[in-house]
């Protein structure tokens, strides 16, 4: 994923090529393998719940 976000990032890629790669589900349509290193998780944001109401 993240090769294919940097492709596009890059302007080599258009979003149309990234939802085509996605839509393919073929590792082999996706942007190259990104190396792990320096990779890691910052922290995750929850959408705010939406109430329901009763």
């Amino acid at each position: 994923m993240v090769g294919s976000l940097r492709l596009v990032g890059d302007g080599r890629w258009r979003l149309a090529d990234l939802a085509q790669a996605l839509a393919a589900r073929d590792r082999q349509a996706a942007g190259p393998n990104a190396p792990a290193c320096g990779l890691y998780l910052v922290g995750v944001d929850y959408a705010p719940e939406v109430p329901v109401l009763t």
